[in-house]
């Protein structure tokens, strides 16, 4: 929602090369990427919340994005010798990215200036439910059985324990955060996660380049731009200040670029053509557990019980979703 593609966290793939199945002597690698996406993944959350400390948000994200699509540009280009997207293929990068980037990562950025990144986290597991019903509305999928009607109602269940009024006292890095600012900031991350979910089922007939690399770097990069662009629109550059970006935003921003882009993503990408996507989705139940410990041990956000209700609740009905998923439509 980290999120760029990464930090989004954000489940389906921009590009998403076809599945194949793993061999023995790949499973070694095989660990070490899910290793890397559990972790990587998770910790995006927070660094988010602690890039945002002094540098514009989405200015922040929009630059971390430029930089990672043009790193994956240049390494598509120079080293895979692969061809420069058709017009249609950057238009549809243009969009995919627009979602994904400037609405998905744009909002859930925005959002962490009032909220606790492991309740940002949470909140983005509503991607898949999002998915569900934008794909049974377009006919991309066939109507869901009574076992995936159930997590529907069972995943907002568990969002209502996440947000339920002093459930999780906030603040905007040392400033309480107004009632107003709260549910704002749950209502843009609500909405960061259907327009993920919007740019998802798009890129699902979208037009790509042969190189998967090629295809996230031009949508990093376009995405990035929009970001930017909404970034100077928003009057964002008013506000930083390169001399007080403190040591730990600088270094957070690093991070987010060169890890959670870069190594994040491009693990992620490797593992949908390495093994099966029921594996490469359980990434969605180990992200928010892993940011919700480091934004307790790290910044000290508070967790609670209704917390690790809400949880609980919302990731059970993640797991119906994704074990019982809906079938395409028939012929």
């Amino acid at each position: 929602m980290a999120r760029t593609l990464a930090a989004s966290s954000i489940p389906l793939p921009p590009v998403a090369p076809s599945p194949t199945p793993a061999a023995p002597a790949r499973r070694g690698q095989i660990a070490l990427a899910l290793l890397a996406v559990y972790i990587v993944w998770g910790s995006t959350y927070l660094g988010i919340r602690v890039a945002i400390e002094s540098i514009p948000p989405l200015l922040m994200a929009g630059m971390r994005s430029i930089l990672a699509g043009t790193a994956m540009i240049a390494c598509a280009k120079l080293w895979l010798k692969t061809p420069w997207p058709t017009r249609r293929q950057w238009r549809d990068a243009t969009i995919i990215g627009g979602c994904l980037l400037l609405g998905g990562n744009g909002g859930v950025t925005l959002a962490e200036r009032f909220l606790p990144s492991g309740l940002a986290a949470l909140l983005v597991t509503t991607v898949p439910m999002f998915l569900l019903l934008f794909g049974w509305w377009a006919g991309m999928v066939a109507r869901p059985g009574w076992i995936v009607f159930f997590a529907l109602a069972l995943g907002w269940v568990g969002v209502g324990l996440l947000v339920r009024p002093g459930s999780v006292p906030v603040a905007d890095h040392g400033t309480p955060a107004s009632p107003g600012q709260f549910y704002g900031s749950i209502a843009l991350i609500l909405g960061a996660a259907a327009i993920w979910a919007v740019g998802s089922l798009y890129s699902k007939r979208a037009a790509k380049p042969a190189s998967a690399v090629l295809g996230v770097g031009t949508q990093m990069l376009l995405g990035g731009t929009l970001l930017v662009v909404a970034g100077t629109a928003h009057g964002e550059w008013a506000h930083l200040h390169v001399g007080e970006i403190t040591a730990r935003s600088g270094w957070a921003f690093v991070y987010l670029t060169l890890i959670g882009s870069l190594v994040g993503y491009s693990a992620y990408v490797w593992l949908l053509g390495a093994c099966s996507p029921a594996l490469v989705g359980t990434y969605a139940f180990v992200n928010p557990a892993v940011a919700v410990l480091l934004g307790w041990a790290i910044l000290g956000e508070p967790v609670t019980l209704p917390m690790f209700l809400g949880m609980g609740v919302t990731l059970a009905a993640v797991a119906l979703i994704v074990l019982f998923p809906a079938k395409p439509p028939a012929a």
